[in-house]
Order: structure tokens, then sequence, then C-alpha cells
């Protein structure tokens, strides 16, 4: 029987380069973003690539098969309609792992792509949702990550109950055959990477004009970093 994870992080924190470490282990099969064609049909986002990722459709989570299944989420993408009771079995076949950022950091990065950001795109609410109800989540920072990416996923790997394998601190550069039809539009520095770049500070000043979106999700942020993961 398979060790379903489920990845559910907010935009900007590294999700992509964490799936691509555990596409490296030994035992592992990864999906990329399984529920994005959903959150576009139901949202009506003009995402770039919107019509690739609408073509390509909703994978079959059921069929993959591995020791280990990694399945990258982003948490704003649980839309519907549909709550968290009502997804039990969803989340009761999966451990639950929730990667998150500093909206200071992840903010003004987000803006450089989207002219419009709205708290149903960043996820930290969805977060917290999947904190409170389920029992036992994950919660990972991506700062931490980058500055002890050994350290963080050992931890990880042993709260999982599968073994760290060094093999997951490093890559080849290029495209995974894991990364979805949108790469080319939203991946260009993992796919540049050969491993996790250190955190380095932001120098630039934080736009005045998403204060209020930082108002709104900090109180969200630090709740999810009080149960975070340390190594």
């Amino acid at each position: 029987m398979s060790l379903r994870v489920a990845l559910w992080s907010s935009p900007r924190t590294v999700s992509t380069a964490l799936m691509r470490s555990f596409a490296e282990r030994s035992d592992t099969v990864c999906v990329d973003e399984p529920f994005y064609a959903h959150y576009l049909r139901h949202s009506g986002r003009q995402h770039p690539m919107r019509e690739e990722v609408l073509a390509e459709g909703d994978p079959d989570l059921a069929s993959l098969d591995a020791p280990v299944v990694f399945e990258k989420h982003m948490a704003h993408h649980l839309v519907g309609g549909r709550t968290l009771a009502e997804m039990g079995d969803f989340f009761a076949a999966r451990v639950q792992a929730l990667l998150i950022r500093n909206p200071r950091e992840m903010l003004p990065s987000m803006l450089r792509d989207l002219k419009r950001i709205e708290p149903s795109d960043l996820g930290y609410d969805t977060q917290v949702q999947i904190l409170r109800y389920c029992d036992n989540a994950i919660v990972i920072d991506s700062r931490d990550l980058l500055e002890n990416p050994e350290g963080i996923l050992s931890a990880f790997c042993e709260r999982l109950g599968i073994p760290f394998e060094q093999s997951m601190l490093s890559w080849e550069a290029g495209r995974h055959s894991s990364f979805g039809v949108w790469a080319p539009f939203w991946y260009r520095n993992v796919e540049a990477s050969t491993g996790f770049l250190p955190w380095a500070p932001k120098e630039e000043p934080f736009p005045t004009e998403l204060n209020e979106l930082l108002s709104w999700a900090l109180p969200l942020y630090e709740e999810l970093c009080s149960a975070r993961l340390v190594a």
C-alpha cells in the first residue's frame, strides 16, 4: 500500500523544488498540481497557459502506484463548494503537509507575475482550515527549508515514516517528467537549478498597495508558523 503525501502550498514557496527533491527518491512518484484544471474551471481565472492546463484535464490519482506518492497541490486550488469534511475520505487516505512562506516575502513576488492579487489566490485560509481539521498535519516554512535543506528534509521524512535519502538534496537541471504542462511559464527558476538555493532577504521596500492583503494574511501565517516543523 502506498504512502500518499498531499503537500498543500501557498504560492512562491519553493513547492516545485520540494517536489523535484522528492522525485529524486528511489521509491517515489510525483504528481504536479492535480487540481489546477479544476481550479481554473471553477474560478474563471485567466492564468498564463490556461487553455493548455484545461486541455490536460484532471489526472487519475488512484492510478499512481509507488511506495510513496507525492502530490504537490496549491491550497487555493481547493474550490468548488466542497468542505473539508465532505472530502474526508480524500484526506484520510493521505498525510497532509503544508508549505508556507512569510507574506512579506511572498506577496511582492506574486505581484511580478499577476497584475491582480486577491486573498483567494494565497491559500493561507485553506491551509489554516487543513491544519485545524487534520490531526498531525506537517507544516514546513520555506525559509527553514532553504536555510537547512538536509535538516528539514530529514525531519520531514522522519514524520512521514520513510528514510531520508541524500539524493533529495540535488538534481539535474532541466524539465522533469513530473512537471505540469504549465512549466514553461512558471518553472524557469527550478528548471535552471540543481538544488535548493540559499535563502536571501529581500532588499526591496514592501509595496504599499499590498498592505491590506498583508494585514489579512499575516495572522494566518503566524498561526501556521507556530506549528512548523523544526530540524
